[in-house]
Parts: C-alpha cells; sequence; structure tokens
C-alpha cells in the first residue's frame, strides 16, 4: 500500500526554484535521506534542550524511559518520546542527503586530522578506499546508491570537523540546538547529536544503500520531479495517473522539498502517465531523477525488514539536542521510536518543506550546510528568502 502524503498550504511556485531540478544540477539527482572513541561523536558539549519537569535525562548513554508507541506522521507522542516536543530552535546543521554528492569532496577535509581520521575508519569499515572514490571518481560510480550514501555521511561528518579547527569553529558547534538531514542525512543528524557512533552509523548507512539498491532493482520504478505546482495540485496529478494504471504501476509525492517543487515516485508506467499529463495541470515542467528506483515509497519495502534487523541490533541512545524526523517533521527522544522511524523513512515521504517552515516558525536565526554541495541552501532560501545560512564544505 502506498502512503499518503500530508498536504501542506498553498504557496505559489517562485521561479527562481527551477534552478533546483534542472538535468544535471545536484538536486537532480537527489531524491533519485566525534571522534569514534567518544561516547557522543560530533556533538557539542552543552545539551541545549532541558529536560521537562516529568523527567530527567540519565547521564548513561542508554535510556532510563520505555519506549512510547508513536503513530507516524500524527501528533507527538507522549512520555518517553515527548522530551524534545518544546524545543526552541536558534542555530540548527542541517546535512545533504543523496544527490549532493560530487567527485572532489573529502579533498579538504584531508588536511584536518580528525576529518582526515574519519575516512580511514569508513575504509575498514567499508571495504574499500571511500577517499579516492570521493577525490577521483568515476562519477558514475560515486553516483551509485551503494557508494554515494556513505560517502556523503562520511563527508558531512568531516565537515563537521573542518568547522571545529576553525577559529570559533568549536563556538559554532557548541551553539548549535537542533539538527536534521535530508533522507540520508537524518543518520548523519543523529550521528552528529550522539544517538549513535561514527562506526555505527556508517554500517546503517552502508546496508541502507544496498537494501535500497536491492529493492530498485527487483521492481521497474522511477521518480520525477514536478515543477511549478503546489502540493495540492501535484497531488491531484497523482491521483489522475493513479486511474490509469494498475495498483503495482501507482505513483506518490515522495518528497515535498519546497513550493513549486516536488519528487513523484512509482512504477515507471505510473511515471510515464504523470509526464503526460503534467501539462495538462500547468506544470513548468518535469525532470526524470538519475536514481535507482522509486525511493520513500512502498517500493522499498523490501529493505525495511534489513533495516530493522540492523536497527536492532544498534545501540541507539536519545539524542542530545533534537533531530527532526523525515517522516513526521518532530524530534523524538525515545530510542525505540528512533529506530522505528529509520525503518519507516524509507517507505515515507520525505516532509521537509515542513521541517524547514516548523524550524523558521519557532525562531530559528541561523543555519550551517555540513557536506558537500548547496542544495539544502538553495531549498531553505526557497522557502524563505530572509533565511541566514552557511556551507561548510570538506
Amino acid at each position: 500500500m502506498l502512503f499518503a502524503p500530508s498536504r501542506l498550504p498553498l504557496q505559489r511556485f517562485p521561479p527562481s526554484c527551477l534552478r533546483l531540478l534542472v538535468p544535471g544540477s545536484p538536486m537532480a539527482s537527489t531524491l533519485a535521506i566525534l571522534r569514534p572513541s567518544a561516547p557522543a561523536p560530533l556533538a557539542g558539549h552543552r545539551a541545549r534542550v532541558a529536560p521537562p519537569a516529568t523527567a530527567r535525562v540519565a547521564p548513561s548513554s542508554r535510556s532510563r524511559y520505555s519506549s512510547a508507541r508513536v503513530s507516524l506522521g500524527s501528533e507527538l507522542a507522549v512520555g518517553a518520546d515527548a522530551l524534545f516536543a518544546d524545543y526552541k530552535p536558534s542555530t540548527a546543521f542541517l546535512f545533504p542527503g543523496q544527490g549532493a554528492q560530487t567527485v572532489g569532496m573529502g579533498a579538504e577535509a584531508q588536511s584536518v586530522p580528525a576529518a582526515a581520521k574519519l575516512f580511514n575508519q569508513a575504509n575498514d569499515i567499508l571495504g574499500y578506499d571511500l577517499l579516492d572514490l570521493c577525490t577521483n571518481g568515476p562519477k558514475e560510480k560515486l553516483d551509485s546508491t551503494v557508494i554515494s550514501q556513505p560517502a556523503i555521511y562520511v563527508t558531512s561528518l568531516a565537515a563537521v570537523e573542518v568547522l571545529r579547527a576553525r577559529d570559533g569553529g568549536e563556538d559554532v558547534i557548541d551553539s548549535v540546538d537542533v539538527t536534521c538531514g535530508l533522507s540520508l542525512g537524518e543518520y548523519t543528524a543523529l550521528a552528529f547529536a550522539g544517538a549513535f557512533s561514527f562506526e555505527d552509523g556508517l554500517k546503517l548507512v552502508k546496508l541502507r544503500g544496498e537494501a535500497m539498491q536491492d529493492a530498485s532493482d527487483a521492481a521497474n520504478s522511477a521518480m520525477v520531479s514536478v515543477i511549478g505546482l503546489d502540493s495540492e495540485k501535484v497531488q491531484e496529478l497523482c491521483d489522475a495517473a493513479n486511474e490509469e494504471v494498475d495498483e503495482k504501476e501507482r505513483v506518490q509525492i515522495a518528497n515535498f522539498l519546497c513550493p513549486g517543487n516536488y519528487a513523484v515516485s512509482g512504477g515507471v508506467k505510473g511515471i510515464e502517465v504523470v509526464e503526460a499529463k503534467a501539462k495538462s495541470f500547468k506544470a513548468r515542467m518535469t525532470v526524470r531523477l538519475a536514481v535507482a528506483g522509486a525511493f520513500h515509497t512502498s517500493f522499498m519495502q523490501p529493505a525495511v525488514s534489513r533495516l530493522e534487523s540492523a536497527l536492532a541490533a544498534t545501540e541507539i541512545r536519545t539524542p542530545r539536542i533534537p533531530v527532526i524526523s523525515n517522516v513526521d517533521a518532530q524530534p523524538h527522544s525515545d530510542p525505540d521510536t528512533i529506530k522505528q522511524i529509520l525503518a519507516r523513512q524509507v517507505t515515507s515521504p520525505v516532509q521537509w518543506e515542513t521541517t524547514v517552515k516548523t524550524l523558521m516558525g519557532k525562531g530559528l536565526e541561523k543555519s550551517y550546510e555540513l557536506g558537500p554541495g548547496k542544495v539544502i541552501a538553495g531549498i531553505l532560501k526557497r522557502i524563505n528568502k530572509g533565511a541566514s545560512i552557511e556551507n561548510i564544505g570538506a
């Protein structure tokens, strides 16, 4: 069964948003989601969100609170998972997802010992020379799902170390009180927030990429970005396409990116109908994405059980700061709930537009995009032209 996307407020499409998904741009393949010895790698030294008066956070790495059931995409769960319910963001770290990769990334990190060390550790875990692929390519191999996901994860966390090594960098890291990432980037955000170690996160990302690739290989599916329509109109377009194809070919909105820019995933026949009908719905254009398959839909269901098994065997701790979920645009504090969400993430629409609007509505003042590319910075500017964001590469 395909997951029904949430409805977002109607907004006019800003023409400049068109540049985000022109063929060949970094986002055209996006959407196609610390030190290791320390218990809380890459996290800032001070927790930024005080626990409610009814709960106290244990100093150990394990949560003392029982898991709270959560209905993903609904209101916040109560109890152990509501630790960050009243968070008030001021400074955010934002991490990119698949599609941000580019040959040459990781080169700057080699001048910072702590950042270079992450690539060395990654080689041991992955069994291949990740830095060589990042810096030298070939592009076709770096763009593959199984390589690009670990590459972006490691490069993004290396960017944190590059920032830390700069004058005032440690102060910036300490000031961060919320974090999130686009699809794959959610894993990076959780590692930064100390929910799991760099090594455990990389193992999860490696398996995630492999599982998503295998799920893609098992079905004839695709993704396309629809440019120039609000989310309601894109949903109507999907509904119209679904009336003309079999259930196994149906499509859905898979990524709510920014006003006028939404990615649709589904069977190839369904995607072809979307492309054929888009003009009649007054879309500016459609862009077929260079990805392995229909990410963030039920086509990825075969990957879920593998992720669930890996997550069950991974120690996940309560994050030190709120990490906003792609699934419901909310922060979660209960480790078991976080595991459930990460498993469901690959089959659920990415609520990035809601995430950004919520952060800004809560008073977010400054953001940093850490990792390759400037895709997230572009999205923020198209949602709010006055948004303050700085890119930190590696």
